[in-house]
């Protein structure tokens, strides 16, 4: 009878006999998927194709008992397990590598009350199947703003776009979640209902469980915003710097309905920016106004007025979802991405002369650098409201790299990105977002994403998941010497 080898948490691998594994199939209402199954590959594709790992099994859960057979099955034999939603994470984080994965996707109703202004997503939504149900109603939650990233990963790692200035992180946003914690047990909660287990899944929730269903506060936002992309001349240490200063002031005079990020790069060869700048250094400006249309134009008087031409305007009425889409294309699947980022709560001059000399020596032609602004909303809260903290953060520098699969240079990409870091790392307030750490990054970057509240996240991972069973994250270990703490 044929056998199938999968990783195990803590020893050597182990082989299961098809009769285990029929036996574990007949369980299951979803798909129990193995390599050679035609569905098997889109099944465990990963977004960042720098990212090699392949389990042994794929389950596709359609329902929450399935995820409770599956997290029996696994860790009744002690197996690796990996949550896959969107597999968009820059770190490959969702696949177990040799054990079981499961992929998400079927769990991917949406489900909007316009009147209670909520709305009940599955745990494979995509961040785009979300926008779509929700702003049929004229109604938005704070979601990122890359429509294919799935809604599971960005979420329970914090999350933040476009609205983040107005109503906070993604997390802020939580009204209940149900989660399949390591026990097998179903659980809802929320600020009412096992209320230390919705504080660590604001922020942590990877480590605590299998999240099945979000519900999350609507607000109003669209149908249709002021947004788009502005783009100008960045060839010359002037044009840089007028830029930066030039985005330095609209973001610290900005009403929290107008988010500018911004991105250092050499232009795309797209319809909308003319044939003579495609491969030119330009700064690029993603704007969401979110506000009246008839202020949007004074709104954004000091980002336009120093700056002169540009090379392309794209900014005007759109629909919201359309804005949410926006920048799609420009981070294809397949494609090998490396990422760091350093958080402030201002734009230090120094900060901003680093940035202009390291946009002069980028590595590669889709090596970009780039500023986010969020400060606002999530500012107003307690630190330890949520364990996402970071309640300090205004923006966030991204510096991402990102090259073709073929190209012989990763190593030295990498190495030019993380050389990069270290020299923006000076103005960092300390804390980092966990979602846009690279697989490479040490595990006390961990414990620095949630600073003081670490030791009250330990105390609740070891409640809930005293074995560490969900550790194919940016993982809190339990604590050792705690591990006869029982869960209620």
């Amino acid at each position: 009878m044929a056998q199938t080898t999968i990783a195990t948490r803590d020893g050597p691998p182990t082989t299961m006999t098809q009769e285990t594994l029929d036996a574990f199939r007949q369980r299951l209402r979803g798909q129990l998927l193995f390599p050679e199954n035609t569905s098997f590959e889109e099944a465990t594709r990963l977004w960042n194709g720098m990212i090699e790992k392949t389990p042994a099994l794929v389950v596709q859960p359609e329902t929450t008992d399935d995820v409770v057979t599956c997290v029996d099955f696994t860790r009744e034999r002690d197996l690796l397990l990996g949550i896959r939603g969107g597999g968009h994470n820059i770190a490959g984080t969702a696949l177990a590598d040799g054990g079981l994965t499961l992929d998400m996707s079927r769990m991917n109703d949406v489900e909007v009350d316009p009147n209670a202004r909520t709305v009940t997503a599955g745990a494979g939504c995509l961040l785009g199947d979300v926008d779509a149900a929700t702003q049929e109603h004229g109604l938005a939650t704070v979601l990122g703003f890359v429509s294919e990233t799935g809604l599971a990963g960005l979420v329970l790692g914090g999350g933040f776009g476009y609205l983040s200035r107005r109503f906070g992180w993604a997390v802020d946003n939580l009204v209940e979640v149900e989660i399949v914690t390591a026990d097998g047990e179903v659980r809802r909660t929320s600020a009412d209902e096992h209320e230390d287990l919705f504080w660590a899944v604001r922020g942590a929730g990877h480590n605590m469980g299998v999240v099945t269903e979000f519900t999350f506060r609507l607000h109003e936002v669209g149908p249709e915003i002021t947004g788009g992309l502005l783009a100008f001349p960045a060839e010359t240490p002037d044009q840089i710097d007028a830029a930066l200063e030039a985005y330095r002031a609209v973001t610290e005079t900005a009403p929290r309905e107008l988010t500018v990020f911004n991105l250092f790069q050499r232009a795309p060869p797209a319809p909308f920016v003319p044939e003579e700048w495609h491969g030119r250094r330009i700064v690029g400006f993603l704007v969401c106004h979110t506000g009246p249309p008839e202020r949007a134009d004074e709104d954004l008087a000091p980002l336009r007025e120093p700056l002169g031409e540009p090379v392309a305007d794209l900014v005007g009425r759109r629909p919201y979802v359309e804005q949410q889409q926006l920048i799609d294309e420009t981070e294809p699947k397949g494609m090998h991405y490396y990422w760091k980022a350093i958080w402030t709560d201002s734009l230090d001059d120094g900060l901003l002369d680093a940035v202009g000399d390291l946009f002069l020596d980028l590595p590669s032609p889709m090596t970009k650098l780039g500023f986010v602004h969020v400060g606002g909303a999530l500012n107003e809260r307690a630190t330890d409201d949520g364990v996402v903290g970071n309640r300090d953060f205004r923006y966030g520098l991204g510096i991402l790299g990102m090259w073709d699969p073929d190209s012989p240079d990763g190593d030295a990409h990498r190495a030019w990105v993380r050389e990069a870091w270290e020299q923006c790392r000076p103005f960092s307030t300390g804390g980092h977002y966990v979602n846009f750490e690279p697989a490479d990054e040490p595990a006390d970057r961990v414990q620095s994403a949630y600073r003081d509240n670490y030791d009250r996240l330990v105390e609740v991972k070891t409640k809930y998941d005293p074995e560490n069973l969900f550790r194919s994250n940016r993982n809190v270990s339990p604590d050792p010497e705690a591990r006869a703490h029982k869960t209620k």
